[in-house]
């Protein structure tokens, strides 16, 4: 199990990644959680957060930032790295492709200011590259549900299991002295 709770003036965020296969989601924001839960489900990731916050932005994006650095610690050395999902769902029709090799990239948008910042602050703390291409959609909600389905089923096949480490450099290590 990995756990990171991030805490500020404004926001108190807990993510969890648990092996039991639970999926929660309690933010005080509806739709939030809804996208959440559906990332868990599509991703296959038994992800658990409880947020709390001054203001909607603020859990919102703090969110992200925590679930990203929760992903970056869960990835595993021989994961296959990348992967790429299409969903349609009624109007909307999106692209995800997901690179978690530890390069921070995020290409959008997605019609949803919350959203767009949310994948945006999400890629950057998890150290992945996210593209996403809104094909179709007049819908806002259709379009961010689809986009979080498309990552999720990507960021399941890039966290796969693979039998080696997927990069010409080998394995990256680092070392920190104070």
């Amino acid at each position: 199990m990995t756990t990171v709770t991030r805490r500020t003036t404004e926001t108190e965020v807990t993510v969890s990644v648990d092996g039991d296969g639970g999926r929660q989601a309690d933010t005080t924001l509806p739709f939030l959680d809804h996208m959440l839960l559906t990332l868990a489900r599509y991703s296959d990731l038994p992800l658990a957060v409880r947020a709390r916050g001054d203001l909607d932005h603020h859990i919102a994006e703090d969110v992200a930032l925590t679930l990203g650095e929760t992903l970056k610690r869960v990835i595993p050395e021989l994961a296959t790295r990348y992967g790429a999902a299409i969903v349609p769902m009624d109007d909307a029709l999106v692209e995800a492709v997901v690179d978690v090799g530890g390069r921070s990239y995020y290409a959008g948008p997605v019609p949803d200011e919350t959203f767009e910042h949310f994948f945006r602050s999400l890629a950057t703390a998890a150290a992945l590259t996210l593209h996403l291409d809104v094909r179709r959609g007049q819908d806002p909600h259709h379009v961010v549900e689809c986009a979080v389905k498309a990552f999720g089923l990507a960021l399941r096949q890039a966290l796969a299991n693979g039998d080696a480490v997927f990069s010409t450099k080998g394995s990256v290590a680092w070392e920190v002295r104070p």
